[in-house]
């Protein structure tokens, strides 16, 4: 694409420089750009990316998008162009869209947003479109996958360049369908800006990173975008949870068709009752094509509610009820999602374990609900914490929860980040203290598991909440590997041993 096209794509306010060069890509990463490329510059809270200019005209870019004009920096423009825009972060969007040719155009794009069940119902729904065309793509907080290749993610949503990128590599690995899930920080720093969605999944809005939004106005504001036009005037479909009070909320200003689910009897996905065992659920959904029979292997109430969703994303893709339910019984685990944790011999230890990325109090609570379905008439063993740096107004709610539904809880650390592990642990044991039960402080993480798994006796369920996926822990300055699953099973085998 000509620079002197893009610029008018994008809506320049004034260009200079050469534009007739050939623009190859886009990024705001110094680092990534290659000859032909062209460069973001974006001004953040701490780096304002304008001193890395003369880096990437040396690294062969062939153009510069910027807030600011070509005569207000020192920079040489005769050999490259300069675009001045409006807004660098919306800018990256559309150049990147423009770039690699809409890519969301060409696809039957997915978007999943809300704080709980992103990341299952995005597995569900990719299994859906799997089972009814036999490939697909999918982008979250896990991993990134076009067909069968996969990285693992940095980002919930990828930046905005990264995704037109990966979307234009769907397309062009023959993928007709994909799914992604679309985060609060996304929606607001502009990285889904410029895709074309033809279904928008809400799960829900509990209490989550109000440390960036401050509020939970502004935290559904930011959410409400996907759905409301700002995003997609002509979005396709919108499929909304209906016992939550913000997916009520959604239904005045929700764009496309309107798909709802949810237990309440005016949902049009829906099921009035359910069974749910350590191996699975199973239930009778309701839906505007007729009934259709569910079984699926995940474990717990709040997978109802991620199956109900996949079930309305499914619909309005246009798929058979079979092939949803196919789909849905094909997603056998998704990682870190009460995944239960056996040894290195696939044995279990005679009680439970399980691995949850629950870190809001509204997930916690869900988690140890379903543990306590599990566990029966015996306990639950808890082991949880809560991130440095982040949202700290439910650190106590957090700790009020896991000592209220568990029979041992055990405070430690999470990812303390930049902030001292015991001052975090004292915000969380304010709501400890309130429940009013007794509770294992070990800021240690390791620590902690390997107590939790010797405090185990048979039929137990170990629940350890809050990283989940993820194999590393930010103390810090330094991040270091540390996998959850890894620490358990490392537990498990030790305990066993000390037994024979």
């Amino acid at each position: 694409m000509k620079l002197a096209d893009l610029a008018r794509e994008i809506d320049a306010v004034a260009t200079s420089g050469r534009l007739d060069r050939e623009a190859l890509d886009v990024t705001h990463d110094s680092r990534a750009v290659t000859p032909g490329s062209v460069f973001v510059a974006i001004r953040g809270a701490k780096t304002d990316a304008h001193r890395f200019i003369p880096q990437v005209i040396e690294s062969g870019a062939v153009a510069i998008i910027s807030e600011l004009s070509g005569s207000e920096t020192d920079i040489d423009t005769a050999e490259i162009g300069w675009i001045q825009v409006s807004e660098a972060r919306a800018a990256l969007a559309g150049a990147a869209a423009a770039i690699h040719g809409h890519p969301s155009r060409r696809l039957k794009l997915v978007g999943v947003t809300g704080t709980n069940g992103k990341t299952t119902t995005a597995h569900l729904v990719d299994s859906i479109i799997r089972a009814a065309e036999g490939t697909s793509a999918m982008f979250g907080t896990i991993q990134h996958r076009i067909g069968d290749q996969a990285a693992t993610a940095h980002h919930t949503t990828p930046e905005a360049a990264d995704i037109q990128r990966m979307l234009a590599q769907a397309v062009a690995a023959g993928c007709h369908s994909a799914v992604m899930e679309v985060s609060s920080h996304a929606i607001e720093l502009r990285r889904a800006d410029g895709l074309k969605f033809a279904v928008a999944v809400f799960s829900n809005l509990t209490r989550d990173h109000l440390d960036y939004h401050q509020t939970m106005e502004s935290y559904f504001a930011a959410k409400a975008k996907l759905f409301n036009g700002t995003i997609d005037p002509q979005l396709g479909a919108s499929v909304i949870n209906i016992d939550d009070e913000y997916g009520r909320r959604l239904l005045g200003s929700a764009r496309g068709r309107i798909v709802t689910y949810g237990f309440s009897p005016d949902a049009d996905v829906r099921t009035d009752g359910f069974d749910l065992s350590p191996r699975g659920l199973s239930y009778t959904a309701t839906t505007p094509a007729g009934q259709v029979k569910i079984a699926s292997p995940l474990v717990g109430r709040f997978h109802v509610y991620n199956t109900l969703a996949a079930i309305g994303a499914g619909l309005a893709l246009g798929a058979e009820l079979e092939v949803i339910a196919q789909g849905i019984g094909d997603c056998r685990t998704v990682a870190g999602r009460f995944e239960q944790v056996t040894m290195d011999d696939g044995r279990e230890p005679g009680f439970a374990v399980i691995v949850d990325y629950a870190h809001t109090d509204d997930a916690l609570k869900n988690v140890l609900q379903t543990a306590r379905e599990v566990a029966g008439q015996r306990r639950v063993i808890t082991v949880f914490g809560c991130g440095g740096d982040r949202d700290r107004t439910k650190r106590a709610p957090m700790g009020e929860i896991a000592a209220r539904l568990s029979d041992v809880a055990i405070v430690t650390s999470d990812n303390p980040r930049s902030e001292a592990p015991l001052a975090i642990i004292a915000d969380v044991e304010v709501g400890l203290q309130k429940a009013g039960r007794e509770y294992v402080k070990l800021p240690d993480r390791r620590e902690a598991i390997f107590y939790a798994i010797n405090e185990a006796r048979d039929g137990d369920v170990v629940v350890i909440a809050g990283k989940g996926h993820e194999t590393y822990q930010i103390l810090g300055d330094n991040t270091i590997h540390f996998d959850d699953k890894e620490v358990a099973r490392e537990a498990m085998t030790e305990r066993r041993g000390a037994s024979r």
